[in-house]
């Protein structure tokens, strides 16, 4: 690989590294309404949740809450969220990336 190839390569993952946070914040439904402090805390409550129906549940109330913003500002919002991130690590039974065997 030369120098250029690495010099070019370092460059693209540096502005993928420095444009991910932007984009993550923009996943949030509503998130073009909202305060960047806001975001935060909508993630923050989000990885506190202890369960998926506290999840569930605040993403509900999150949603109705920015749908009466959206008509409180005239904007249209779509009638349903994103689709859910969490990445494609997890398993069906919650279990992070342990160790194998170690179940």
């Amino acid at each position: 690989m030369t120098s250029r190839h690495v010099v070019s390569l370092a460059t693209a993952l540096l502005s993928l590294a420095l444009a991910g946070p932007a984009i993550a914040a923009d996943t949030a439904y509503g998130s073009q309404l909202m305060t960047p402090q806001e975001r935060a805390e909508h993630r923050a409550t989000l990885r506190g949740a202890r369960t998926a129906a506290e999840r569930d549940a605040y993403r509900q109330q999150h949603h109705e809450a920015m749908q009466a913003r959206a008509r409180e500002r005239g904007v249209q919002l779509p009638d349903t969220p994103p689709a859910q991130g969490g990445g494609g690590n997890r398993r069906a039974d919650g279990a992070g990336m342990g160790p194998r065997g170690g179940r």
